[in-house]
């Protein structure tokens, strides 16, 4: 028999929608935050050439300017001030959780709730100031080496974009913040999601561009949109999909009255590690491939040529690396997020246990087990996901926008966003179900 829940949500329909005001108001503030975005990511940098910038762009689109390109919404090929997007931001947090897990003081502020939270959140905006002053140095001084990049080179333009750049992701920051606070789903995968989805267009636009003047026949096109449509089915039932332990509660007595021993599940996700391990992969892969970029390729010795061409896109070398990375830190940032052994503590403190397994030492060994061998499953499905788009883009020419690490991230966070909505809606109905409760009682009442 279905849950409360199960047939509340089976019930949601368009005039739910309209009566949840709340919800309309939340979707509203989240369009306009990602307009303002948007909007932003026009706004060049003082004291750039832009004709001359575009056209440098064009010959390290392949490296991991593209990639950065790709997360900013277009910023970084414009330079514009969100050319640096969130991701200092992004870099500052998985640092500070690395070292949760290293330092015993930031171990500690972890496990205090609430206020613990509020302090690692302080040390990660304080860090991301930091990577953001170095990156955005970086850009300044190496668009300065470029040939009539900047109109006025010196420390007036180094300053300038320093501030530019900085204050651009700081206020991306803050933007993703009040996103989750005061809009719906999660404010920094939501700006990441929206520079993805603007450049989604163009992108098939070009693929279609291609198809007509013969570069790509129509095979190619409709097995692209073959696979795109099967990657994202995949993507929607991996990462909906879990493994649940069954967690038993004893029965307890308060006062007279005796209660039933309850049970519960312990969700493990296939894919814990999200998108995460895809993203560090590319960037890894992707920059030594900008860094001769930005050399002198006549000056570089016979062995650093022959690394840097085995690692182009489509090449076995760094298809072959690419899977290596991905397989690893996806075991890796599983072991720094989820603690089997914090979860098996707060089972024993809570009188919780997953029957035939002893509490304590004996659990967190089963669920290290356990987690082990869906990471397995989770680390060959981001493989996958991300290698054919790979194997189908150096084949065909298909433009970078349509990989699967794109991909991967939209699907997810739409199917976040999306379940983020249907909990407004659901509580939504209960709000009115309880609502008619108190009515129909005071009725009686009288």
């Amino acid at each position: 028999m279905a849950s409360a829940a199960e047939q509340l949500a089976s019930n949601l329909n368009f005039s739910t929608f309209a009566k949840a005001e709340d919800l309309k108001k939340r979707l509203w503030f989240t369009l306009g935050a990602l307009l303002v975005y948007r909007l932003g990511t026009y706004i060049p940098l003082p004291g750039l050439n832009p004709e001359a910038f575009a056209q440098a762009f064009r010959g390290q689109s392949g490296g991991i300017l593209g990639l950065f390109n790709m997360f900013s919404g277009g910023a970084v090929e414009r330079m514009a001030i969100f050319a640096l997007g969130i991701m200092p931001y992004i870099s500052a947090s998985i640092i500070v959780q690395l070292m949760t897990s290293v330092v015993p003081s930031l171990e500690q502020l972890k496990k205090e709730g609430e206020q613990g939270r509020k302090i690692i959140n302080q040390y990660t905006r304080y860090g991301t100031v930091l990577l953001g002053t170095l990156q955005a140095y970086g850009i300044a001084v190496g668009l300065e080496s470029g040939a009539g990049l900047v109109n006025d080179p010196g420390w007036f333009f180094r300053i300038s974009t320093v501030i530019s750049l900085l204050g651009g992701t700081m206020f991306l920051m803050w933007l993703g913040e009040q996103i989750t606070s005061r809009g719906i789903g999660n404010g920094i995968s939501l700006i990441i999601f929206a520079g993805i989805v603007a450049a989604l267009p163009s992108a098939l636009a070009g693929t279609l561009e291609l198809s007509r003047t013969g570069a790509l026949s129509i095979g190619v096109v409709i097995a692209v949109v073959v696979m795109a449509i099967g990657v994202i089915a995949l993507i929607v039932f991996v990462e909906r999909a879990q493994r649940r332990l069954l967690i038993q509660y004893p029965k307890r007595q308060v006062g007279n009255r005796m209660f039933q021993g309850d049970t519960s599940h312990l969700p493990l996700k296939l894919n814990t590690a999200g998108v995460i391990p895809a993203i560090f992969a590319s960037s890894l892969l992707l920059l030594p491939a900008t860094l001769a970029g930005f050399s002198n390729t006549a000056e570089l010795p016979s062995w650093a040529t022959m690394i840097i061409a085995a690692l182009g896109h489509g090449q076995p070398l760094y298809m072959l690396l690419y899977a290596g990375m991905i397989a690893f830190f996806a075991f890796f940032y599983t072991a720094i997020v989820f603690n089997p052994k914090d979860t098996a503590d707060n089972l024993k403190k809570h009188g919780g246990f997953i029957p035939g397994i002893r509490p304590g030492e004996r659990t967190a060994e089963y669920i290290d087990y356990v987690l082990t061998r869906i990471t397995v499953i989770g680390a060959l499905y981001l493989v996958f996901v991300c290698i054919l788009p790979e194997i189908l883009i150096a084949q065909t020419g298909v433009p970078f926008y349509l990989g699967g690490t794109s991909l991967l991230i939209v699907v997810s966070v739409t199917l976040d966003t999306v379940a983020q909505i249907q909990g407004h809606l659901i509580a939504q109905q209960y709000e009115g179900l309880i609502k008619k409760s108190k009515l129909r009682g005071g009725k009686r009442g009288r």
